[in-house]
């Protein structure tokens, strides 16, 4: 396993999300999936407290009950580093995005005491702002989320899914005001390079782009870095599942060019297409923490045999260069 740091915390540099945790992959799978990656020296692992609304039957707590629950058979407690997000549950039983809870002080305020209660920890880890809420200023979130780290609360900060613009915004009003400022960022992001200007299946989801890329590099020269964790970061098994196709933002000539040094690469390492693609993302300028998530121990398993990958200089260069 490889590490990284977010704040004075040592965690794994493979995060494992738990969205489907309790709900669409049932509680005894997720558990051993837990444990299994705990076992080989995990310690970084994502959820929200909206996972999953949308399943059938779903409440939007599953994933973070679920957590809870393994929290407390199994005695974990600061050696595994959670991470929720809020702002995205909606407010109607039944309903989707247009009735999300949003990010004022009101709603984060009681979502977090939610998500401490289900997860039984004291102090969330790492909280993040799930998705944008144009109805709330950034500066009213902002302070919030700084409320709740004064108070004890919640430890760190990010943002998920939010234009730069308004990760700007956050970080003037953390200055202004003396604040803490948001130090995780959460995006979709995967070797295959989707087309901009396509809108994505998934609503609510935002790319990493260029602009993104430039604000990391330029906050880093200014003594404030950022980590970014990257979902759907093995396109849901497209690379390696027979049958299960690319999102059509994905449809451009560029794809087979990526995908053809990509086989290349995983041919000269003996891996699959998932492991190089791990391997990609974690020696990316600048760094990433590929979060994936899995449903079975077998996927799991090839996930960590990735992680454990090391191309050479050449083998990033070329599956960088290629377009």
């Amino acid at each position: 396993m490889r590490y990284t740091t977010i704040g004075d915390r040592s965690v794994s540099a493979l995060c494992l999300g738990a969205m489907q945790f309790g709900s669409t992959t049932d509680p005894d799978t997720s558990l051993a999936l837990l444990d299994r990656f705990v076992d080989a020296g995990g310690t970084f692992i994502d959820t929200a407290d909206c996972y999953q609304f949308w399943v059938e039957g779903g409440q939007g707590n599953e994933s973070e009950t679920l957590l809870g629950r393994w929290r407390r058979e199994r005695g974990i407690t600061d050696e595994v580093f959670i991470a929720t997000k809020v702002g995205a549950q909606p407010t109607i039983p039944g309903a989707g995005l247009e009735a999300q809870e949003g990010l004022s002080t009101k709603a984060v305020t009681a979502a977090v005491e939610r998500s401490r209660r289900r997860l039984g920890m004291d102090t969330l880890d790492l909280l993040y702002a799930h998705r944008e809420d144009p109805l709330t200023p950034v500066e009213e979130t902002m302070g919030a989320f700084a409320d709740l780290v004064e108070r004890g609360h919640v430890r760190e900060l990010g943002m998920s899914n939010h234009r730069t613009w308004r990760l700007e915004r956050a970080r003037a009003a953390a200055e202004n005001n003396g604040w803490p400022r948001p130090r995780v960022l959460q995006y979709r992001y995967t070797y295959l390079q989707a087309r901009d200007e396509v809108p994505l299946q998934a609503s609510g989801h935002r790319f990493v782009t260029p602009e993104l890329f430039d604000f990391i590099h330029s906050e880093a020269s200014q003594g404030r870095d950022h980590t970014l964790l990257v979902y759907n970061s093995l396109l849901s098994g497209a690379y390696t599942r027979p049958g299960r196709s690319f999102e059509y933002a994905y449809d451009h000539p560029g794809t087979q060019v990526r995908l053809a040094v990509l086989d290349e690469v995983a041919k000269e390492t003996g891996a699959s297409r998932n492991q190089v693609v791990l391997a990609w993302l974690l020696d990316h300028d600048p760094a990433i923490v590929p979060l994936v998530g899995v449903s079975s121990i077998g996927q799991l398993d090839e996930v960590l045999e990735g992680v454990d990958l090391r191309l050479s200089a050449d083998q990033h260069e070329r599956l960088t260069a290629a377009h």
